[in-house]
């Protein structure tokens, strides 16, 4: 296997100005080097390449065949290079006010790094992030008091995007199976909620009783009752606490629940740079996941 040269980008500048300027003495002085040096440079930029690049003509020097060919690829090399550094430089500069809604599964598992990594990024950006029940969230979306929001389900809103779709399981205590003489106990979030939806929906199409055996504001007390041993919740595998266990709905007796939609909600009123750039890398994180 051969292992690729990693060409100096300084080399191949001062190999790019000397040719620009049509003398490598004037590169010399532009870069700020000794004629020494870039010579020095430009018979390692050959060893690289293992070819020679240059040959004398006259008084100076011209491109041989493979210097042809060596100049197009390092032009192009360090366009890119000087784009990057630009655009990073801008971005790192860029400044404003995100405001973003977080359902709790996720705000408990990997969008804090995700969050973490924005602000190191782009420190002059503030970050404020809201962690609240999808609906509330949505509503903020449409008041204006939050730039982006994701919710499981769209809330009821057509303006939601619908960036992907996750199985929605049944989660209790190892070896949890469902007792037919009586109702399910069920734990969930009050109404509206489109995990509590999900379970009552699949729950009444199999003929299976049920009741609300424990709701909670917070999805910590949704997993402390599902300790306790109170009854089995449906979520996603998002944030599962190492105690619990997914549910095969088969062996529990359950119906199985379907997927569930993860939404994202844009405020058409208070889009800025900063909101942009969060979105997209969102967008990419969820893809990603």
């Amino acid at each position: 296997m051969v292992v690729p040269v990693n060409i100096d980008m300084d080399v191949l500048r001062t190999f790019v100005t000397g040719i620009n300027l049509g003398s490598f003495a004037k590169a010399a002085d532009r870069l700020g080097r000794s004629p020494s040096a870039v010579s020095l440079q430009l018979r390692k930029l050959e060893e690289q390449a293992g070819q020679t690049l240059l040959q004398k003509q006259g008084r100076g020097l011209a491109l041989t065949e493979a210097g042809e060919i060596m100049i197009g690829y390092a032009k192009r090399i360090l366009d890119l290079n000087d784009e990057a550094c630009n655009v990073l430089s801008g971005l790192s500069a860029m400044d404003g006010w995100v405001r973003i809604g977080l359902p709790q599964d996720f705000a408990e598992t990997w969008l804090p790094g995700l969050l973490g990594r924005f602000s190191r990024a782009y420190p002059k950006v503030r970050v404020e992030a809201r962690v609240d029940r999808g609906s509330a969230m949505a509503d903020a979306i449409e008041h204006g008091d939050l730039d982006l929001a994701l919710t499981w389900g769209d809330m009821g809103r057509t303006a939601a995007q619908i960036i992907e779709r996750r199985p929605v399981v049944w989660i209790g205590p190892e070896g949890f199976v469902r007792d037919p003489g009586q109702p399910l106990p069920l734990i969930a979030f009050d109404a509206p909620c489109a995990f509590r939806s999900a379970a009552v929906t699949a729950l009444e199409a199999d003929q299976i009783s049920w009741r609300h055996a424990f709701a909670s504001p917070s999805l910590a007390g949704l997993w402390a009752a599902v300790t306790a041993g109170l009854g089995v919740t449906p979520r996603t595998k998002e944030a599962v606490p190492h105690h619990l266990r997914v549910l095969d709905p088969i062996a529990a007796g359950l119906p199985a629940l379907g997927v569930i939609d993860v939404a994202l909600h844009v405020s058409g009123a208070s889009q800025n740079a900063a909101a942009d750039r969060l979105h997209a890398l969102l967008l990419d994180a969820i893809t990603a996941r």
